[in-house]
């Protein structure tokens, strides 16, 4: 993987990332070993099962550090031992139904976890950039065709979108208050992607996931929403965007309109284009093109509140960072099944098969001259 990715942001780099055993962290960690850098991991647990971090090896080839970032002096430690150029912030309780069995974890790890990043930051102040992940779901749903903006009200119906929405008051309040002077030398910055898809992600109640785990056992795809619309993209999407920004928070990269990195120091939308904007049904179809089977639908009467209609507006990052999405919906869908369906069926090494995701998405945008990969 060439080392000049992002501006040669992260060759030699030190990066310290929260939530590394995750689906996202594992990606992230994945990417930036390739392109040279230092990896730490801090996250509070391995989930049991398959993951995506033990899929890949992941732990024999980076720092890993068990922690939590509930505890903000053991994470301060952390940070401090790590030194680190750039963090990424993706811990966090990620699933919308799980917040409403644990609706005060989930608000303690989102927020608290959070401010917990950023305390240890403005302690230490040393020369960082930090990245900060959300998600799309921080607005406040209005249940409209059109996709939200940055300055779009936050908000939040149930407990995790509403922890993230908060999560984004924060950093804004933080940004302001003690990182936008020349006197520090960390550079905050906050990213929201869509509905992330891709090899490797064994979460419960994901409909992705879901799939997988039913086509490998012969079972038919159960469906609870089929009509939601959610704006689909592959995992790889959302990380250029943070890795992007990243750099230019650090000073590395430079766009016409970001010249320094207060200019990039604000909150993001790394969406897809709103082609990508279907309903679950069309997703699991387009699924099915790939690796056949057969779904049906469970109609949940009791089912807790989620969103039916979302999307995200990626102007700013467009116009502003230069950034925009690579893949086409087919082409995320057709990546994400063959990882699973290669790995489940033909014994395909997952290392090898996340490799070649990354050389294709890389080859792709630099066919399409995105900002971050020429």
């Amino acid at each position: 993987m060439n080392a000049r990715l992002f501006a040669g942001a992260y060759d030699g780099a030190s990066v310290f990332v929260t939530g590394h055993t995750g689906f996202k962290g594992s990606w992230l960690c994945e990417w930036l070993l390739a392109m040279g850098a230092t990896v730490i991991g801090y996250s509070d647990e391995i989930a049991e099962g398959p993951t995506m971090f033990g899929s890949i090896g992941l732990e024999e080839r980076i720092t890993h550090v068990l922690g939590d970032v509930r505890d903000r002096t053991a994470l301060t430690d952390a940070i401090d031992a790590a030194r680190p150029d750039y963090v990424f912030h993706l811990a966090a309780q990620p699933l919308v139904r799980l917040s409403y069995a644990e609706p005060a974890s989930t608000f303690d790890t989102n927020i608290m976890g959070t401010v917990n990043v950023i305390e240890a930051l403005r302690v230490l102040n040393r020369p960082s950039a930090c990245v900060l992940v959300t998600s799309d779901k921080c607005y406040e749903n209005r249940e409209v065709l059109s996709g939200y903006r940055e300055d779009d009200p936050m908000g939040g119906f149930d407990p995790y979108s509403a922890s993230k929405g908060a999560a984004e008051i924060v950093i804004h309040a933080y940004r302001r208050s003690f990182f936008m002077g020349a006197e520090s030398r960390v550079r905050i910055g906050s990213g929201r992607a869509g509905n992330v898809i891709g090899g490797g992600d064994w979460s419960a109640d994901r409909i992705v996931p879901d799939c997988a785990r039913s086509l490998m056992a012969g079972r038919p795809i159960v469906v609870r929403n089929p009509f939601a619309t959610r704006p689909w993209q592959h995992v790889l999407e959302s990380l250029s965007g943070y890795l992007w920004l990243g750099a230019l928070l650090g000073g590395q990269g430079r766009t016409p309109r970001v010249t320094t990195p207060i200019e990039a120091s604000e909150g993001f939308n790394f969406g897809p284009w709103p082609s990508a904007n279907r309903t679950v049904e069309a997703l699991v179809a387009e699924i099915l093109t790939h690796w056949p089977g057969a779904w049906e639908h469970l109609d949940e009467t009791d089912a807790h509140h989620e969103a039916s209609l979302l999307g995200l507006a990626v102007d700013r990052a467009y116009h502003k960072l230069g950034w925009t999405p690579t893949l086409s919906f087919p082409e995320a869908v057709a990546r994400t099944a063959a990882w699973y369906r290669d790995t489940a069926t033909q014994d395909a090494d997952a290392r090898e098969q996340t490799r070649a995701d990354l050389a294709f998405y890389v080859e792709a945008a630099r066919r399409q001259n995105i900002a971050w990969a020429v």
